[in-house]
C-alpha cells in the first residue's frame, strides 16, 4: 500500500502553515516526484522548476494568499505553485491541450498573479502591485521571484531603479543558480559569481572587523574611512551587493535555497520590511532529480523523457530541425565570409549556434537576456563593416522593435535578423507563439522581410538576405522540417519574386512560410472535387510580388494563408496590392484571427483556425458555391 502524501492533503497555500520545516521538507521532496512524474509524460521546463521548490514551499507557507501577491519571473518554474494551489488534480494535463498552462496564467487560477512567459518583467509588475498597496493604505505583501539570469535584463534594472528611489515595500528573491538557458554571461553574473564564493561574508567581515580593530593606527584608520565602519567593510569583503544597495534595496547574504529553514527565517524578516528588500537565493538547476542536475540546459525545456535514465522520448525525427539548418547554413556562410558574426540572447543552444560559437568563438556573441542590446550591437558591428546575424525566438524579438526601426532601418544597416520559433510553438501557448513578427517587420521602412517555405529554401534565404543591403529578416518555425534535400550550394533569391508551385485556373493560394506545404494539401482535396487552385510560395512578405498577385487575381478568387496574425499581416499586404492595381476579385485572408491561441500540438491549431489543409479547402470551396 502506498504511503499517504503529504502533497495530497495540500488544497491551497493555507494549508502549508500547519507544517513545521521537517514536514515541509518531505513535502518539497514530493513536489519534484510529482513533477519529474508528470513532465515525464508531457514534457516541459524542468531543471528550473525543480531548482524552486523549497523557495516557493518556503515562502507560500508564510504567506496570506492570494490577498498576498508572488510574482513569478518567466514562470517556467512555478510548478510547484501551481501544485500547492489547488491545482494537483489538473497537473497531469501540464501543456496539453485544453489542459493547465506551463506559465501562470490569471484566468486559471486566482493566485496566478500575471501572464508569465518573457524574462525581466516581473519586478516591474510587482513595483505596480506595491504601488497600488501604497496608493489603496492596504498592507499585503507583495513578492517577486527572479532568476539571476532575467534579473540581467534591462526592464528589471529600470524597476529596481524606480522601486529603490521610491522605497516601495516589496521583497525580490534572487533564485541564482548559476545559469539562464545558456550559460549566463555578463558582468553581473560574474558578481553574482564572486558573491556565491564568499558566502559566508558575514563571518569573514567581523572576523576582519575584529583584527583590525586589534591592529595598529593605519588599520584602525582604515576600518573608520567612510561614514558607515560596517558598510565599509561589507564593501571591501563583498562589494556585489552594493549595486542592490546603492539603488536603496536592502541586500540579505547569500542563503541556502534548499534549505526550508533557512529560507523561512529570512523571508520571515524581510516580510515585515517597510522598503525593499533582496533576498540572495543560491539553488541548483534539477535539485533533486540526478539527470537535470547534470544536464541542466537540456532540461530546461523537454519532450517527454524516461524518467530512469533521462533520456527524450521522442519519434524518430524525419528531417533535420529549421534551427538545426539555420544553425548549419550560418556556420558554413560564416567559413566563406570571415566577416559574418552571429549574435544571440541567452539562446545558444535554442538557436542552433553551439556549433558556430565552437568553430568561430571570436565571431560569436551572446548578449544575454538582452533583445535589445543584441540588436543594437547588431547595428554597430554592421556600421563598423561586419555582417551581424541576430538569432532571436520571433516571440522575444517583440522586445527590439525600438531597436530594429531607429538603430537598423533608419540607418539602413546591414543586419539579419532571423526569427526562430515562427508562427504557432506548440505546448508553451500564447507567450511563446510567433505571430506577429510580421507585422512589426513589414511595417518598418527598408525592412525586407522573407519566409521561406522549406529547409533547401530556409539556406537560400539566409544566403541572399547576406548579401542584400540594408536589414533582412528571416523566419521559419519551430520543429521538423518538410524533408527537403538540402542544396549543395546556396542560391541567390531573387528580390521580391515568388515561384509557382501547382498550377490551378479556379483560384490562387498565396502561401507564406511553411503554409505552402497546407495550401498544396488543400489543393490536392480540392482538385479531387474538379477545383483547380494555382498555389504560389510568395517567398517574400516585404517587398511583396506584384504580378505573381495580379496572375492570381486574374483566376477568379485570391486566398492568402499565413501563419501570423491577420490585422497588419501579409495577407492585408496582398489586399493593398490588389486595391492598388484596382483588380475587382474576392479575396480570403487566412491566418491568425484577432484573438491569442492557446496551447496543444501544432497540427490540432491550425485545425481550430482553419489553417489546415482540410480548413484551407473549406474556405475556398465556401467562396466559390
Amino acid at each position: 500500500m502506498d504511503m499517504p502524501r503529504i502533497l495530497d492533503a495540500i488544497s491551497s497555500p493555507a494549508d502549508l502553515k500547519v507544517l513545521d520545516n521537517d514536514e515541509l521538507a518531505i513535502l518539497a521532496r514530493e513536489i519534484r516526484q510529482e513533477i519529474v512524474a508528470t513532465t515525464s509524460v508531457t514534457g516541459g521546463h524542468v531543471a528550473s522548476s525543480l531548482g524552486a521548490v523549497d523557495i516557493i514551499v518556503a515562502l507560500e507557507s508564510l504567506l496570506d494568499m492570494p490577498r498576498d501577491r508572488v510574482v513569478f519571473d518567466v514562470g517556467h518554474q512555478a510548478y510547484a505553485h501551481k501544485l500547492l494551489t489547488g491545482r494537483r488534480e489538473a497537473f497531469k494535463t501540464l501543456r496539453t491541450y485544453g489542459g493547465i498552462s506551463g506559465f501562470t496564467k490569471p484566468h486559471e487560477s486566482p493566485y496566478d498573479v500575471h501572464y508569465s512567459g518573457h524574462a525581466s518583467d516581473s519586478l516591474s509588475i510587482a513595483t505596480g502591485l506595491a504601488k497600488a498597496r501604497q496608493l489603496k493604505g492596504t498592507d499585503e505583501k507583495v513578492v517577486a521571484l527572479i532568476g539571476d539570469a532575467s534579473l540581467a535584463g534591462g526592464m528589471a534594472f529600470e524597476a529596481l531603479n524606480y522601486m529603490g528611489n521610491e522605497q516601495l515595500p516589496l521583497v525580490i528573491i534572487l533564485n541564482d543558480n548559476e545559469m539562464s538557458i545558456s550559460r549566463n554571461v555578463g558582468a553581473l553574473m560574474k558578481h553574482l559569481g564572486n558573491l556565491r564564493a564568499n558566502s559566508h561574508y558575514r563571518e569573514a567581515r567581523e572576523g576582519l572587523q575584529a583584527a583590525m580593530e586589534q591592529g595598529g593606527p593605519a588599520a584602525r584608520g582604515l576600518l573608520g574611512f567612510g561614514k558607515n565602519m560596517k558598510e565599509s567593510l561589507k564593501q571591501m569583503v563583498i562589494p556585489h551587493t552594493m549595486i542592490y544597495e546603492s539603488l536603496g534595496i536592502v541586500c540579505t547574504h547569500p542563503v541556502d535555497g534548499h534549505n526550508i529553514a533557512e529560507l523561512r527565517d529570512i523571508l520571515s524578516l524581510v516580510l515585515e520590511m517597510d522598503g525593499p528588500a533582496l533576498v540572495h537565493v543560491v539553488t541548483r538547476k534539477g535539485e533533486g532529480y540526478e539527470p537535470a542536475r547534470q544536464d541542466p540546459e537540456r532540461f530546461h525545456g523537454t519532450g517527454p523523457y524516461d524518467i530512469a535514465t533521462g533520456k527524450a522520448v521522442k519519434k524518430p525525427a524525419k528531417a533535420p530541425s529549421y534551427t538545426e539548418v539555420f544553425g548549419a547554413a550560418l556556420a558554413d556562410e560564416a567559413a566563406r565570409d570571415k566577416d559574418v558574426v552571429a549574435i544571440t540572447a541567452a539562446m545558444t543552444g535554442g538557436t542552433g549556434l553551439k556549433d558556430f560559437a565552437a568553430e568561430f568563438p571570436e565571431r560569436f556573441v551572446d548578449v544575454g537576456i538582452a533583445e535589445e542590446q543584441a540588436i543594437g550591437m547588431a547595428a554597430g558591428l554592421a556600421s563598423g563593416g561586419k555582417k551581424p546575424v541576430v538569432a532571436l525566438y520571433s516571440t522575444f524579438m517583440q522586445r527590439a522593435v525600438d531597436q530594429l526601426i531607429i538603430d537598423c532601418a533608419l540607418p539602413d544597416a546591414n543586419v539579419v535578423l532571423a526569427f526562430d520559433r515562427a508562427g504557432l510553438v506548440g505546448d508553451d501557448g500564447p507567450t511563446h507563439h510567433g505571430v506577429f513578427d510580421m507585422v512589426y517587420s513589414r511595417m518598418v521602412p527598408n525592412v525586407r522581410v522573407l519566409a521561406p517555405s522549406d529547409e533547401a529554401e530556409l539556406v537560400h534565404a539566409l544566403h541572399t538576405a547576406l548579401s542584400l543591403p540594408g536589414p533582412v529578416t528571416l523566419r521559419y518555425p519551430r520543429g521538423e522540417a518538410e524533408g527537403a534535400c538540402l542544396p549543395d550550394a546556396p542560391e541567390l533569391l531573387e528580390v521580391g519574386k515568388a515561384r509557382v508551385v501547382r498550377e490551378g485556373g479556379d483560384a490562387a493560394l498565396l502561401a507564406f512560410g511553411r503554409m505552402v506545404g497546407c495550401a498544396r494539401a488543400a489543393a490536392d482535396l480540392l482538385a479531387a472535387e474538379g477545383i483547380e487552385c494555382r498555389v504560389v510560395d510568395m517567398r517574400w512578405v516585404k517587398p511583396l510580388d506584384e504580378e505573381a498577385i495580379a496572375a492570381a487575381a486574374a483566376t477568379g478568387l485570391v486566398v492568402t494563408v499565413e501563419e501570423g496574425v491577420i490585422a497588419g499581416g501579409a495577407g492585408q499586404g496582398v489586399l493593398e496590392v490588389l486595391a492598388r492595381l484596382g483588380a475587382q476579385v474576392p479575396a480570403i485572408t487566412l491566418g491568425i484571427p484577432d484573438q491569442f491561441v492557446g496551447q496543444g500540438p501544432v497540427g490540432r491549431l491550425f485545425a481550430d483556425l482553419g489553417l489546415d489543409a482540410e480548413g484551407i479547402a473549406a474556405a475556398v470551396r465556401a467562396k466559390l458555391k
